[in-house]
């Protein structure tokens, strides 16, 4: 996500400067990526995250260039000037936001209220990336409603225009534009490479994601394209103009266009293939694409100002605002859950209409007077109607009335919010009911068996005598070994209840890669029971190669229990296929069928839709029970039958004998 914060175009006056054709034409694009890939994720707009970084590469840019033209019309840059006007740019849409959002989630309540307090503080201090990081929330893949999730670009964009004003003067120390241009794009090399070895080192993606210093590359590359055009923008040359130069780079304008449309269909890794390659390889494109719309007498920037696409760009600061927390609250009214469990198409149309609404209803009546008024004069303007028109007063009251509400509902929602989702507050159950049987062993007990009805002893027809029936080995927990992630983590409890004794591993995020090393470390300690559940299809896609590994591990004595897997998750289907394509082709094998035993129960799991409750918990505990049980009674049965034919062969010998 990225905030598409627009230029002031009374800070283009101030510089003296014409407006730059095609920046709002980028804007549009940048945001209706964005946008679709949040309302519609079930579209094939996979990567329009990187929509972010076309923001990024405007922003580093524009305010570039304007502060550069307003040092050459007044020999300086009035600091205070600039940050006036970013004020009266940003907070008046962004308070509204953040009043009207956390009052209705005040009002929805449960999980959306998580951390509240805190995103609403990162969002008036615009560190909302830094407090995202310190909390430990994720943006990829998250399973909490985080309201103003989106807020966390506009923290690193605030951060820039603070900080940049200030630096800017000792850049232009530099005696030559190519110095200044050198430096910049060092700087954004290093940013780039300093996210891969985040990634590629402790795979923190969300922190090399949110952190200012590992995605600044796309503003520094704006900062070091304006360095290079500024002179040629101010005094075009000859050459720049002669029709065979404009026509190419309207060529490679078209290109760059639909270079950043082709990766934006592309698919995010956790790898450093998308960070930063893929976000490197879209913030080139979109500099390229500055570069055709700014060019001196060429047509690429005026296409891209065509009406739609320009009426879209001017409101795409409210646009992306509104949009995902819109999204959020409508989502966890209607079914309880965050965005990233899946969201009805219906609910992205109602979403979009809202958001559009909101956006240009805030763009005429609120930020358009405060940006070309300020703050003041508004304020002025708005009591001067109050004492002439007696509805200009009602509507004051009103306002009044409904801003003292937002307040209220907002300080309620900051304050009733929990530091922990549902889904975060069962798994820490679980990890204390481990802890606690890992510091205090319980007994081991046995489970009482189910056999399936048997044949009662007698003789066949042939005068043969029937085996005993069939007797199921009683289930000790300490029999058991269960491998898993944490949603096995979450119903830890009611297994230890239902298998006391149960050997039991799981933990967050956990992938199948990771079970391999824990079946062989049990085994190597002589800790590998009758029975191996392993359940870890809940966060991506199996590796077959790893579940052949801990089969090979167990032999052919002991029984695999396989736990499929059910999560609001893209790749549940294809894990679930492969679990039981993996169970037919190992004989003995079961399956534990937690997905169809939770489906008419889905109110026993927590608001993430994923992680089992108390009652959840058991749901799971007497499936993987049931499932051990079934293996148990095949056992016996394919035992008696053996036993069976023994019998008869043994008759029949008996009988060739005798005559």
């Amino acid at each position: 996500m990225s905030s598409p914060l627009p230029t002031d175009r009374a800070a283009r006056g101030a510089a003296g400067s014409a407006h730059l054709p095609g920046l709002d034409g980028l804007r549009a694009l940048a945001v209706i990526l964005v946008v679709v890939y949040h309302l519609f994720p079930q579209w094939w707009v996979a990567g329009g995250f990187i929509g972010v970084d076309v923001f990024f590469v405007i922003s580093g840019f524009l305010i570039t260039t304007l502060l550069l033209r307003e040092r050459d019309a007044n020999g300086r840059i009035s600091l205070v000037g600039f940050w006036k006007r970013r004020a009266r740019r940003l907070l008046p849409a962004l308070v509204l936001l953040l009043l009207v959002c956390s009052t209705a989630a005040w009002v929805i309540g449960g999980d959306v209220l998580v951390r509240l307090g805190a995103q609403i503080l990162g969002a008036l201090t615009f560190s909302y990336n830094w407090v995202a990081i310190l909390i430990g929330e994720g943006y990829f893949g998250g399973s909490t409603p985080e309201l103003f999730r989106n807020l966390w670009s506009l923290g690193i964009e605030e951060q820039f225009y603070v900080l940049w004003p200030l630096v800017l003067p000792l850049v232009l120390l530099l005696p030559r534009t190519w110095a200044r241009v050198t430096a910049a794009s060092a700087l954004a090399v290093a940013s780039a490479v300093w996210m891969g070895d985040i990634v590629a080192t402790t795979g923190e993606v969300s922190r090399a994601y949110y952190g200012t210093d590992s995605h600044a590359f796309g503003i520094l590359l704006g900062v070091a394209i304006a360095f290079g055009l500024h002179r040629l923008l101010t005094a075009p040359s000859l050459w720049m103009q002669r029709a065979a130069v404009r026509r190419g780079i309207g060529v490679m304008g078209v290109a760059a266009v639909l270079g950043v449309i082709g990766i934006s269909l592309i698919p995010p890794a956790d790898t450093i293939r998308t960070f930063p390659l893929t976000i490197a390889a879209a913030s080139i494109l979109s500099g390229l694409a500055i570069i055709a719309a700014v060019w001196p007498h060429g047509r690429f920037g005026h296409a891209l100002d065509i009406p739609p696409l320009r009426w879209i760009g001017e409101r795409s600061y409210g646009l992306y605002l509104w949009h995902w927390p819109l999204l959020v609250l409508l989502v966890a009214a209607v079914q309880g859950t965050a965005p990233e469990a899946g969201v009805p198409v219906w609910v992205g149309v109602v979403t979009l209409g809202l958001t559009v609404l909101i956006a240009e209803a805030s763009y005429r009546l609120l930020e358009t007077p405060i940006r070309r008024r300020g703050f003041r004069d508004t304020w002025r303007q708005a009591q001067a109607a109050v004492r002439i028109e007696s509805r200009a007063l009602w509507a004051s009251v009103v306002g009044g009335l409904a801003t003292a509400a937002l307040v209220a509902g907002t300080l309620a929602g900051a304050l009733s919010g929990a530091t922990v989702s549902s889904g975060e507050a069962v798994v820490a159950q679980g990890q204390a009911a481990v802890d606690a049987a890992s510091a205090s062993p319980t007994p081991t007990a046995d489970v009482a068996p189910e056999p399936d009805p048997a044949p009662a002893p007698g003789t066949f027809a042939d005068g043969a005598r029937r085996p005993p029936a069939p007797s199921p080995t009683p289930i000790s927990g300490s029999d058991v070994n269960a491998v898993g992630d944490s949603v096995m983590l979450a119903a830890a409890p009611s297994l230890f209840d239902t298998m006391p004794g149960i050997r039991l591993d799981a933990a967050e995020s956990r992938s199948s890669w990771a079970g391999p090393g824990i079946v062989g470390a049990w085994a190597n300690a002589g800790q590998l029971g009758r029975y191996l559940v392993i359940a870890l299809g809940t966060n991506g896609p199996i590796s077959w190669d790893a579940y052949e590994r801990m089969a090979a591990t167990a032999g052919p004595d002991r029984t695999l229990v396989l736990v499929n897997a059910y999560a609001p998750r893209d790749w549940i289907p294809g894990v679930n296929s492969d679990i039981a394509a993996f169970a037919a082709s190992h004989p003995g094998t079961v399956i534990a069928d937690w997905a169809g035993a939770i489906d008419p129960h889905v109110d026993t799991l927590a608001g993430d839709r994923i992680h089992p409750g108390t009652s959840g918990g058991r749901i799971y505990a007497d499936t993987v029970l049931a499932a051990i049980r079934q293996a148990e009674n095949q056992r016996a049965i394919d035992a008696y039958v053996a036993e069976t034919r023994a019998y008869r062969d043994a008759h029949r010998e008996d009988a060739r004998i005798a005559q």
